[in-house]
């Protein structure tokens, strides 16, 4: 760990010259993540209460079920836990091991759902109530394969391997005892270097695995979208997404249509919408959409180029694409022009930034 966290050091000089975001701050997020890690600590013998110092946490507070932690605590206490535990394999551990109860509502709503695309489709767009760090979609790659896709919600490179092992073998480990141990993955993709455990990943999901790809996702065959589960129950599903609901309503006001925005833009980032576009799409007027964004305290150009600077750094941490394929895929047409926003987004150039970067 200690090799991890000094190569990240220049990364953290990147982030730093961009402003942060106030979202991070805002205590919403669930600390079912924390719950898992500490959980695991206690097994093994080690102490973390002193990971949850200067926070305004406590390890026993975050049992209770009505507690709410920001980004930014989430993240601190990962970070210690991670150093502390000396295991970089403690996502796909952590990940593994849960269960339809460990995603608790959510889970009963997925269980009781008609079929395992239903139940898919529950999933990704509730799964905040689960206090997962990563945003997630649902990809329609072609006609045989669908996918389950995430990135980070603040940019987050750091303690994206373990974010990402968390969600996606926890996803995995609950689908499989949705519809039975036939379930295979096509393939695993994730946008960082293969790290020095990569064997375990095929150890886990069973499958392809492929580093240092584009996006970070993993591909069902569609054919298992219309699998019936047996725990089908329309009422229960009801009840159960009905809380969610109810949840999810008291973390997101205002920020919802800044969430909004964002999802668009990264789907078309190589088309540079503009706002008026965006608006038309959110079947809002170009005047609404900047009352809600100001509302949030947000304006249009600060998201994008926040949305554009992420997935650059993505990319460039990826190492797959040159500078100027990253330019276009972020919709510029001339490289210079991307290197020079890159620079005002992060205040160094791309080729610094990549090398910046721990491999």
């Amino acid at each position: 760990m200690s090799e991890l966290i000094s190569a990240t050091q220049p990364m953290r000089r990147v982030w730093s010259s961009m402003e942060p975001d106030p979202r991070a701050l805002a205590a919403d997020i669930p600390p079912n993540v924390l719950v898992h890690l500490t959980e695991l600590a206690a097994q093994r013998g080690i102490a973390c209460d002193t990971w949850f110092a200067g926070l305004g946490i406590t390890r026993q507070q975050i049992n209770d079920p009505s507690v709410r932690i920001s980004y930014r605590q989430a993240r601190s206490v990962l970070w210690r836990g991670l150093k502390a535990m000396g295991d970089p394999a403690l996502g796909l551990q952590i990940g593994r091991s849960q269960t339809v109860g460990s995603f608790g509502l959510l889970g009963l709503a997925m269980m009781t759902s008609r079929n395992f695309g239903e139940a898919m489709s529950v999933g990704i767009a509730n799964h905040k109530v689960s206090g997962s760090l990563l945003d997630a979609d649902f990809v329609v790659i072609d006609t045989q394969t669908v996918a389950l896709q995430a990135w980070p919600r603040f940019g987050e490179v750091e303690l994206l391997p373990f974010m990402c092992e968390e969600m996606f073998a926890s996803s995995f480990a609950l689908a499989r005892e949705l519809v039975g141990p036939g379930l295979h993955l096509v393939r695993l993709e994730l946008t960082y270097a293969a790290p020095a455990y990569a064997r375990d990943y095929s150890a886990v999901f069973q499958c392809d695995v492929r580093f240092g790809a584009q996006y970070n996702r993993i591909l069902v065959d569609a054919r298992w979208l219309d699998h019936p589960l047996p725990g089908y129950n329309p009422l229960t599903s009801k009840q159960a997404l009905a809380l969610c609901h109810q949840q999810l309503r008291g973390t997101t006001g205002s920020d919802e249509i800044v969430g909004s925005v964002e999802r668009l833009l990264r789907s078309r980032l190589r088309e540079h919408p503009r706002l008026t576009e965006v608006a038309r799409t959110l079947h809002l007027s170009e005047r609404s959409l900047r009352r809600r964004l100001a509302e949030s305290g947000r304006i249009f150009r600060e998201i994008h180029d926040r949305v554009r600077a992420e997935r650059a750094l993505e990319l460039l941490h990826a190492g797959k694409m040159s500078v100027a394929q990253i330019g276009i895929e972020l919709g510029f047409s001339d490289p210079r022009e991307f290197r020079r926003a890159f620079k005002r987004w992060t205040g160094m150039p791309p080729q610094l930034a990549r090398r910046s970067m721990p491999t």
